[in-house]
């Protein structure tokens, strides 16, 4: 995992290069393609086809989650950033759900996992990635409509290369290199700067509930016998609070007249609630205890009510903040969304790469400061890149009167 988010880090850099030279879509579907072959990698692994697919699978993230960006943002206007991102997210994570919870009915009191048990998980999964891959090719971009007559509302022409058409003057080196570029101004920006912050808290969170607590979970001998069966458990109520927050923000997206501010500070509620019952709950040497378990207390009793509670509300906050970050993203730089999505990635995969390398190291209650920290710091810069958005509308909007 530290190898696909470094490698998926840096590939951000050249990622909207990648999508200016072949379009969105085609992005989209040769990284799919990755991502299929990681996963087929799994029928029958060997060490050296392992690295070498997570390699490639962090130059195919890239790719696919600026392409993803791009798209969604030339396929929305402001009024449906925010509902669509709700949408996406929440339709993302059912793979959360039904993924963990065939894994715990398939695999529920097993204590050995056999080559045929892993050989029919990962040839479905690889058979049901390829027709997403074929998928991609349905998703339509919009038609180019004429440019309104009043310039300051002309927004389409920007739209349309933003959707990385390559105007005829210019070359495909020239537009690689343009895009390049683009994402290093970009990331110098203001609003890019205070943004990088919730970002890259985004990736800490990333790291601590797909890989951490689920090992503190089946380390806890406290739990007994089924202590491993717990981290399909786990997982299944991350992806419910998942998809619960990324539909209900989706749906209510019309209705919030006070922005993404309130969604964004649940999310920190909803998380500073969830690492304090963890820190009470879980043995703080839970992420680096061997592999028969840790045989330290908690500061209470151990609970799996508790545990699974903390995992329902990972996921809902995580939902939060992805949500509303790629909202805000989508509407400050509609005109640049796939050099934007790229930054955004960047730190956020640069952060988890740096988590999922300290989480073999520091004891649990260091994992849940560090988060803590850069929580309420990035939840702070949120609010004011929100508010000077707020700001630049209504003045847009009294302008226009």
């Amino acid at each position: 995992m530290a190898i696909i988010y470094a490698v998926f880090s840096a590939s951000n850099l050249i990622a909207p290069s990648v999508i200016a030279v072949v379009g969105p879509q085609l992005s989209l579907f040769f990284s799919g393609l990755l991502y299929s072959a990681y996963i087929a990698v799994f029928i029958h692994p060997y060490t050296w086809s392992f690295y070498t697919l997570s390699v490639l699978l962090g130059i195919g993230a890239a790719v696919l989650w600026t392409a993803q960006g791009n798209l969604l943002t030339i396929n929305s206007k402001d009024s449906t950033i925010g509902r669509n991102s709700g949408i996406f997210w929440a339709l993302m994570q059912f793979s959360l759900f039904f993924g963990n919870l065939y894994i715990y009915l398939a695999w529920h009191n097993k204590s050995h996992i056999t080559d045929k048990d892993r050989q029919t998980v990962f040839i479905t999964l690889t058979v049901i990635s390829l027709v997403g891959n074929f998928l991609f090719f349905l998703i339509q971009r919009p038609d180019p409509e004429p440019a309104p007559s009043d310039a300051s509302e002309s927004l389409l022409p920007t739209e349309i290369s933003d959707s990385c058409d390559v105007a005829p003057s210019q070359t495909l080196g020239s537009q690689a290199l343009d895009a390049f570029k683009r994402s290093i101004q970009l990331a110098m920006t203001k609003e890019m700067l205070l943004l990088s912050i919730p970002f890259a808290y985004s990736g800490l969170e990333l790291t601590f509930y797909s890989g951490v607590y689920g090992t503190c979970l089946g380390a806890m001998t406290q739990f007994g016998e089924g202590a491993k069966g717990l981290i399909g458990l786990s997982g299944i109520l991350i992806g419910v609070g998942e998809i619960l927050g990324g539909g209900v923000f989706g749906i209510m997206d019309k209705c919030n007249r006070y922005g993404r501010n309130p969604v964004v500070f649940l999310g920190l509620v909803t998380h500073i609630v969830a690492f304090y019952l963890i820190f009470l709950n879980i043995a703080s040497d839970a992420p680096v205890a061997p592999e028969e378990g840790t045989q330290m207390q908690a500061f209470i009793q151990p609970s799996v009510a508790v545990a699974l509670i903390c995992s329902f509300l990972l996921g809902l906050g995580d939902s939060c903040f992805n949500t509303q970050l790629i909202s805000i993203v989508g509407f400050l730089f509609r005109d640049d969304s796939a050099p934007a999505f790229a930054v955004f990635k960047f730190v956020q995969s640069i952060t988890a790469a740096i988590a999922f390398f300290y989480s073999n190291y520091l004891l649990l209650h260091w994992q849940l400061l560090i988060m803590v920290l850069v929580g309420f710091m990035g939840t702070g810069t949120f609010f004011l890149v929100e508010w000077a958005a707020i700001s630049a509308r209504r003045d847009s909007d009294y302008d226009s009167i």
